[in-house]
């Protein structure tokens, strides 16, 4: 099955024109910004004697529309795309670029923030604000007081989402969830996520509180550079012990939100679920985002959101993964 590569020719005028204002033996350092009319590039040297320009996003996948969208039958206002990350290559792509409300899919970035900033032995006291009352939203149980780790702490995030971990994990790294809300929109516009825009660390409902299915591909994929982050989401449960404010233990005893991950669901031969996100809310409907391996252990990253109920989400995602090039 085709898929669309990553560089467009388009930019390649622009580098050439960039290589002769240069000249050869410069080095130049351009970082991406969100209002470039074009990709983030660098100019570099080759062996003293020429300048080449390298993309921002030479290592992704890039499209700016469908792509074999009629390989599933999503209902309206369902997002969906496979992206082939070694390859390069988008497979699937169904209203990737609509901007939606991602749910607790907001955590993957989340970790990404507390692991750039943080360690995983770092001491978390939680403050009055892990007291959510939303109805219906994920919660462990964390108290005013209690003090766990990092480590801990993104155990429970990414495995069992709760959102009370999410707002301790905030509050601890940048001292409120505004400022780690602004490492994470950095964060986001850094790895090229600029149809992105979190106000919160945890993903219930906030008015402009938005991603994109294709952004959440690149979020995965910023992610999967940390061996912590696919190390938790691989696991189907977790266990451990962290304390109240006067010392007491207190126990975390939690299973994962993934189907595929828990055995409830299987991925299509040839590949093999790491793991990934749920997220579901009113707002947001039913979303997940995976990262898979086939035989050859290629990386896959596929994401569906706003689907209409738990039952057609993994369905689609089933569908979906069948679509990968074998």
């Amino acid at each position: 099955m085709s898929g669309v590569k990553c560089i467009s020719k388009k930019l390649l005028p622009a580098l050439f024109f960039f290589a002769l204002l240069t000249g050869c033996g410069s080095k130049y350092e351009l970082p991406y910004t969100a209002d470039s009319p074009i990709s983030s590039f660098r100019i570099a040297d080759i062996e003293g004697e020429s300048v080449t320009g390298q993309t921002f996003a030479e290592n992704l996948c890039v499209v700016d529309g469908d792509i074999n969208a009629s390989g599933l039958s999503l209902t309206p206002g369902t997002a969906a795309g496979l992206f082939d990350v070694n390859g390069k290559n988008t497979i699937y792509a169904k209203n990737i670029h609509e901007r939606l409300n991602p749910a607790s899919l907001t955590k993957v970035m989340t970790a990404i923030v507390a692991l750039k900033h943080g360690s995983g032995d770092m001491l978390l006291t939680a403050g009055p604000n892990v007291k959510i009352t939303e109805s219906g939203a994920q919660l462990l149980g964390i108290k005013e007081g209690d003090v766990m780790t990092l480590d801990q702490a993104l155990h429970v995030l990414l495995i069992y989402s709760a959102n009370d971990a999410a707002v301790m994990i905030a509050e601890g790294i940048a001292g409120s969830e505004e400022e780690f809300v602004k490492l994470m929109n950095e964060e986001a516009l850094s790895i090229g996520a600029t149809n992105t825009h979190f106000v919160n660390s945890h993903g219930l409902t906030a008015d402009e509180h938005y991603t994109t299915a294709y952004d959440m591909y690149l979020i995965m994929n910023d992610a999967a550079d940390f061996s912590l982050f696919n190390e938790i989401i691989h696991m189907n449960e977790y266990k451990s012990i962290y304390h109240d404010k006067a010392g007491e233990e207190k126990e975390i005893d939690i299973k994962s939100t993934n189907k595929y991950i828990t055995g409830d669901k299987s991925a299509p031969s040839g590949l093999t679920v790491i793991g990934g996100k749920t997220g579901t809310t009113n707002a947001a409907g039913h979303c997940l985002v995976l990262m898979s391996r086939d035989t050859r252990s290629d990386p896959y990253i596929s994401v569906v959101m706003n689907s209409g109920s738990g039952d057609d989400l993994y369905s689609y995602m089933t569908e979906l993964l069948a679509l990968y090039d074998d």
